[in-house]
């Protein structure tokens, strides 16, 4: 963010019933307070606090809002919480066609999205306030799904967009397509289209490969498939994927987006996944690089071979 990027409202979300985040709540709106900046609440997050009731009619400031009035009035967004909490916000922001930045602070263990910890805060505050903080561009998708009669609206994700069976169904049986070529028809439990961003997540755990976030590419990671050849592949993030799943009456298939929303698929629905328009710009302090971040996440090892002798 730039010093001509002019930080006035701030709006804060917090994990729903994290009860641990009130104190932090309180002291992020005085510490803003102090700094001439306007605390928004998110209207759950307001009703974690003591007073809430008070909280919107305060004459210190602060003010409640649902989600997506909140990101139509702020500056950028600050998150306590984990990944999942991030991701809700960020789909939010893309629904809204915003670009504002979002900056996660991390309840437990360190998160791959949320990376701020809770010593990080005010430091990680005061760079933005300067306007010196270090943002990152992340690809997001767009995915639309066409019916005989009608198209649905499209959907916005940060992470992935997963065709899935449920849990009592057999496999399902997906034709793919990239560019309008014809890749494969296979047959699993289902296909994770996912970003760099995402390759840490649901792709990581069907045996995806980990992509570095500024790489421009998509990932196609099949979900237990039936023949090993099935591979996960790594496409140009220019490319559309076409999804058409084959089904009869006794399949149960859904799309999921991000894990936070989805419905389930009827016969002669085809799904279209590209990149959206636009991004997601992440706050990320520069005390840790993302290989220090997987180092962590991941328990890789933390030391290094000696230089070999010249």
């Amino acid at each position: 963010m730039s010093a001509s990027q002019k930080v006035s409202r701030i709006g804060i979300v917090a994990k729903s019933h994290l009860r641990a985040a009130v104190p932090h709540l309180v002291e992020i709106a005085a510490w803003l307070r102090a700094r001439g900046i306007e605390a928004v609440f998110e209207s759950a997050t307001a009703a974690l606090m003591p007073s809430a009731a008070a909280l919107a009619a305060s004459p210190d400031g602060y003010r409640v809002a649902e989600k997506l009035a909140l990101v139509e009035m702020v500056d950028m967004v600050v998150v306590l919480g984990g990944d999942g909490t991030l991701l809700s916000m960020a789909d939010c922001i893309a629904a809204a066609g915003k670009s504002i930045p979002i900056l996660g602070v991390n309840f437990g263990s360190l998160g791959f999205l949320t990376e701020v910890t809770l010593p990080e805060l005010y430091p990680s505050l005061e760079t933005v306030l300067a306007g010196k903080a270090q943002v990152e561009e992340r690809m997001m998708l767009a995915s639309t799904v066409r019916r005989p009669r009608e198209t649905l609206t499209p959907f916005v994700a940060l992470n992935d967009v997963v065709v899935t069976k449920t849990a009592r169904s057999r496999m399902i049986d997906l034709s793919v397509w990239v560019r309008d070529e014809f890749v494969t028809r296979v047959k699993a439990d289902g296909l994770i289209v996912a970003t760099p961003t995402g390759s840490t997540a649901y792709n990581l755990a069907a045996g995806g490969p980990i992509v570095q976030p500024t790489v421009d590419a998509l990932i196609l990671t099949p979900i237990a498939p039936h023949t090993l050849t099935n591979r996960p592949i790594v496409i140009p993030a220019s490319a559309t994927v076409r999804v058409q799943p084959h089904m009869d009456s006794r399949d149960e298939v859904f799309i999921t987006f991000d894990g936070q929303a989805g419905f389930q698929l009827e016969d002669g629905d085809e799904i279209s996944i590209c990149r959206a328009e636009r991004s997601l710009r992440l706050i990320h302090p520069s005390t840790r690089s993302y290989f220090e971040v997987l180092r962590q996440k991941l328990r890789w090892s933390a030391s290094a071979l000696p230089p070999a002798d010249s």
